[in-house]
């Protein structure tokens, strides 16, 4: 975020809540909740809407102590929720554990990418929010309430948009450390897809396709495999580089290796990201695609994404190829990614394998959103589910047939925060809460 004029990393939302507070421990944020009248909380800044906006307060939390607290037995960490991923991932990893995925940007913080179901990539990886397995609030007066798995409400309070309460801590399961190597491969038909999208999305443990739409082909593959340990740490290819000349003949081989590091969008410098060429490293080091010590950018665009079955992967970028012509001159990358299935009431995921197709614009909301407006028309067949903390122009009736529980989650707004201190205009907006 810009402090000084309280806007969001991508400058396109400038924050209207007339009061912004960094409180210094729990006792502070609890007596500054109890007293507020409206009161949301701001992470790191990376949406680009209005979710964490506030007709009231605005309070962060990264004045509060940056505690991990590591149980070993148990494999879970304690978590202080104004952490960010490039904070919290090398102190797990000094203790020997790490998470399950993680987002291509490791600055974003842990509470605010759960409360918004983000994720990363793999046909067998969940969003980032399905490591949660507790959550600490501060409620509406102030007290300090823990749920767990199992709870009653759980399921529906991981993914939160921010409508329940002040998440302060997260328990996050863990699992062993573990190494990864990426190589980036280049200039794939889209025409391959057609019969072999399956076969792309498997070919390692996190897989990400890019298009720029500005021809029918694949920019980039990126494919992060994970490095067998204990033994020699050799990154081994995916089976479409195989030498076999049998295999090889299938037309979707030929795409080609790249020969030096890349940045996804094409021409921009691959400084900011994460090294590539097969060379191994910890899971932190290469699950995302940017370096936690460079930004990727300055800011300077305007993201959305859309998730939808993933049987309806195929037809979905046949309808946007159609408007590619479109799409281009106001879209800087396009990538296309996998995401498994979760449990949470308000997930793009819930009980669906998905695909997720992000969009990465220009820094121009006017010329921007007709297109974002086109694309959203284009993938209405197919039941796109948005991203809640990026652009997007779906509407509250749309939102509500894609969600299942969302009555559900109402209810638990209802008990969770009668009296609307939580609310702004973007839960009036999308979900009807007021």
């Amino acid at each position: 975020m810009n402090a000084r004029s309280r806007r969001n990393w991508a400058a396109n939302i400038a924050f209207q809540a007339p009061e912004f507070h960094r409180p210094a421990s729990l006792a502070q944020l609890q007596a500054l909740v109890a007293r507020a009248g409206r009161i949301r909380v701001l992470g790191t800044g990376h949406s680009f809407n209005d979710v964490a906006d506030s007709p009231g307060t605005q309070v962060s939390l990264a004045g509060l102590a940056p505690e991990v607290e590591i149980d070993s037995a148990a494999s879970v960490a304690k978590v202080a929720a104004g952490l960010s991923y490039a904070q919290l991932a090398g102190h797990l990893d000094r203790h020997g554990f790490a998470l399950r995925n993680l987002a291509s940007l490791p600055h974003i913080s842990v509470a605010g990418a759960c409360a918004t179901a983000t994720h990363g990539s793999g046909t067998a990886n969940q969003n980032l929010a399905a490591a949660t397995v507790g959550l600490t609030f501060v409620t509406a007066h102030g007290d300090v309430l823990e749920l767990g798995h199992g709870d009653d409400g759980f399921d529906g309070a991981v993914v939160h948009l921010g409508a329940l309460g002040v998440v302060t801590s997260l328990l996050l399961e863990l699992v062993p450390s573990f190494d990864i190597a990426q190589r980036v491969y280049e200039d794939l038909p889209l025409e391959v897809l057609d019969d072999h999208f399956a076969d792309l999305a498997t070919a390692g443990y996190s897989v990400s396709m890019f298009t720029d739409w500005r021809a029918p082909r694949l920019t980039q593959i990126w494919i992060k495999q994970r490095v067998a340990a204990p033994g020699p740490r050799v990154p081994q290819p995916p089976s479409f580089t195989a030498p076999d000349p049998a295999v090889a003949q299938a037309p979707w081989f030929t795409a080609v290796p790249a020969t030096a590091p890349r940045h996804p969008v094409p021409g921009a410098s691959p400084e900011a990201c994460t090294e590539q060429l097969g060379v191994p490293g910890r899971w932190y080091e290469r699950l995302p695609h940017f370096r936690p010590e460079s930004q990727p950018s300055a800011g300077a665009e305007l993201q959305s994404e859309f998730l939808l079955p993933m049987a309806h992967a195929i037809p979905a970028l046949h309808a946007l190829a159609e408007i590619r012509d479109h799409l281009a001159p106001v879209l800087q990358i396009c990538e296309i990614r996998e995401v498994a299935a979760d449990g949470f009431w308000l997930s793009p995921c819930y009980r669906q394998d998905s695909v997720a197709i992000h969009f990465t614009w220009i820094a121009d909301t006017a010329a921007v959103l007709p297109v974002v407006a086109l694309a959203e028309r284009q993938l209405a067949p197919f039941a796109p589910r948005p991203h809640w903390g990026k652009i997007f122009t779906s509407s509250p009736d749309d939102l509500h047939s894609h969600y299942e529980r969302l009555p559900d989650f109402l209810d638990l707004i209802r008990r969770f925060d009668p009296s609307g201190k939580f609310r702004n205009a973007y839960t009036a907006r999308y979900l009807g809460a007021a």
